[in-house]
């Protein structure tokens, strides 16, 4: 059991940064991918990020390539996802989820997830 807790998210300008958070709990944090999504208002969940178990291999949506980085600290249990270059586009409420299979873009493919943490983009 796995229990993720996102933070980090608020409303920043366009051309901004943040950098999201995501706790998790449990000594086996670090035996998970974990991966970033978001979902605006009206659409589906979508896949942004994510990382191998042990940091080493990372993979992004092509619409933030170049723009967000994902890392994560297993000593300290948290993801996080850094993002630079802004767009109004990129508001919606972002969560982490921990998977336990190989690298995967789709969420039905994660085993748990946080409570999600939003992000506004004014522009």
């Amino acid at each position: 059991q796995v229990q993720l807790v996102e933070s980090g998210g608020g409303l920043v300008q366009a051309g901004g940064s943040l950098r999201l958070s995501c706790a998790g709990s449990g000594r086996t944090f670090s035996n998970y991918g974990m991966g970033w999504f978001r979902q605006a208002p009206g659409k589906e969940r979508e896949f942004v990020a994510e990382i191998s178990w042990s940091g080493g291999s990372t993979y992004y949506a092509d619409s933030v390539k170049g723009r967000f980085t994902i890392s994560r600290d297993n000593a300290k249990n948290t993801v996080y996802l850094q993002m630079n270059s802004l767009k109004p586009e990129d508001t919606a409420v972002y969560y982490c989820a921990a998977r336990r299979g190989p690298r995967n873009v789709l969420p039905q493919k994660y085993d748990y997830w946080g409570q999600g943490t939003q992000v506004t983009v004014s522009s």
